[in-house]
C-alpha cells in the first residue's frame, strides 16, 4: 500500500550549513577551492531535498553555479538552501552561499547554484515527492523559474543524446 504525499512548503525543506575556511580548503591565494565550495553547496542542497522528500535523495546534475566572489582563508561561509520546485520524483534546489562579516554584522554573496535531486529507495527505486506551496512572491518566482530552467535543461539532454548517438564511439572534447 503506497503512502499519499502531501504537497509541503519551502520553508519546511530550509537547511543552513555554516563552515569557517581553513588553510587546508584554500588554493595557494588563499581562496576557496571551487570543488570544496561544490561539496559544500551539494551537502546542504541534499539536506533541503531530503527535509522535503522525507527521503534518501541523489544528486541528478548541479547548473548554473555562478562563484560571485572569492571565499578567503578564515571567511565564515553561510549556506543557504531550500527546494524551489519539485516534479514526480525530482526537486529542484536552489542554495544561496555568502561570508558573513562578524565584526560589522554584514553578509556578502559569493554563489549561488541550482541542483536536481531525485528521491530513491534504499534500493535505488526512485519514490515520488510532494509538491511544493510556494508561500511568498520571492518563493513563486522562484517556482517558476524553475520551470524555465527544466525546460531548458531537456533540451540540452536531448541535444547531447542526438550529438552521442551521431559520433559513436567517437570522444570529441
Amino acid at each position: 500500500m503506497s503512502e499519499v504525499v502531501v504537497a509541503r512548503t519551502v520553508a519546511e525543506s530550509r537547511s543552513e550549513r555554516s563552515e569557517i575556511i581553513f588553510p587546508s580548503d584554500a588554493n595557494a591565494l588563499g581562496n576557496l577551492f571551487g570543488g570544496r565550495l561544490m561539496q559544500y553547496i551539494d551537502l546542504v542542497g541534499a539536506m533541503a531535498a531530503s527535509r522535503h522528500a522525507r527521503a534518501i535523495t541523489v544528486t541528478a546534475s548541479m547548473d548554473h553555479l555562478d562563484f560571485v566572489a572569492p571565499v578567503r582563508v578564515g571567511d565564515l561561509l553561510i549556506l543557504k538552501a531550500s527546494v524551489n520546485r519539485a516534479y514526480r520524483t525530482s526537486m529542484e534546489v536552489g542554495v544561496k552561499a555568502m561570508v558573513e562579516d562578524v565584526r560589522h554584522n554584514r553578509m556578502r554573496h559569493v554563489s549561488s547554484a541550482y541542483l536536481t535531486y531525485v528521491a530513491v529507495e534504499k534500493d535505488g527505486t526512485r519514490i515520488v515527492v510532494p509538491q511544493v506551496i510556494p508561500e511568498t512572491e520571492h518563493q513563486k518566482r522562484r517556482y517558476e523559474d524553475a520551470g524555465r530552467r527544466r525546460e531548458m535543461r531537456a533540451g540540452e539532454t536531448q541535444r547531447k543524446k542526438e550529438i552521442r548517438a551521431a559520433l559513436g564511439d567517437e570522444w570529441h572534447i
